[in-house]
Parts: structure tokens; sequence; C-alpha cells
């Protein structure tokens, strides 16, 4: 039995892989599939942005520590085909809690502004 991290859509399973021989083939069938354990929170201060719906993270209009306005773009979500602009709920300072590249479901904490 072997173990391998597999990473389907974006989300991450350990799967355990059994060899079976039948002659002079190799042929691995899927005995088990678990989750991997979900990556940590990030705990930040002040107000979250939230993902308003699951999705991909396109990009990031500024860097960590960039000084943002009210209703500036900060983050744009693909959800079903489509470009969303998540905007800022309020002026500050932005810290972010994805990187380009994350999937995220409803309700997770993308960034924070202080």
């Amino acid at each position: 039995m072997r173990k391998f991290n597999v990473t389907v859509n974006g989300k991450s399973y350990v799967v355990d892989v059994e060899e079976v021989s039948d002659g002079a083939s190799v042929t691995p069938v899927v005995t088990t599939v678990a989750s991997a354990p979900a990556a940590k929170p990030v705990v930040g201060e002040g107000t979250p942005v939230k993902a308003p719906m699951p999705g991909l993270i396109l990009g990031l209009a500024h860097k960590d520590g960039d000084a943002v306005k009210k209703n500036d773009k900060i983050i744009v979500l693909e959800a079903m085909k489509m470009e969303n602009d998540i905007n800022a709920p309020a002026d500050g300072v932005i810290t972010y809690a994805v990187k380009k590249g994350d999937n995220v479901e409803t309700g997770a904490v993308l960034a924070y502004i202080k």
C-alpha cells in the first residue's frame, strides 16, 4: 500500500493505492480516499472581507500593506466561469488571507482592512 497526495479541482486528498500484479504489468487500485487536513485559518485584525460565493482567486489588486479606499477593487474571484470584483468595504490598509490560485468557499475570509 502506498500513499499519495492528489489534488482534484483545487481540493487535496490523501489516497492509499494498492499495487496489484497481473503478470508483467502493475495496475494501481484506489482503496480509500480521505480529505487532507485543511490549512490553518489566517487570523487577522480589522474588518474581514469575506467571499460572497465559492470560487477561484484570479488576482489580488494590491500588495499586503497597501492603503485602499472603500469600494476599491481588491480581489478578482472567478465563480461559474465569471470574473467577479470584490471591493473594499472600508478605507484602510489591506492584509490578504488568500493568494492567487486559491479556491475558497462562501464566507471564507479573503482579506482584512485595518
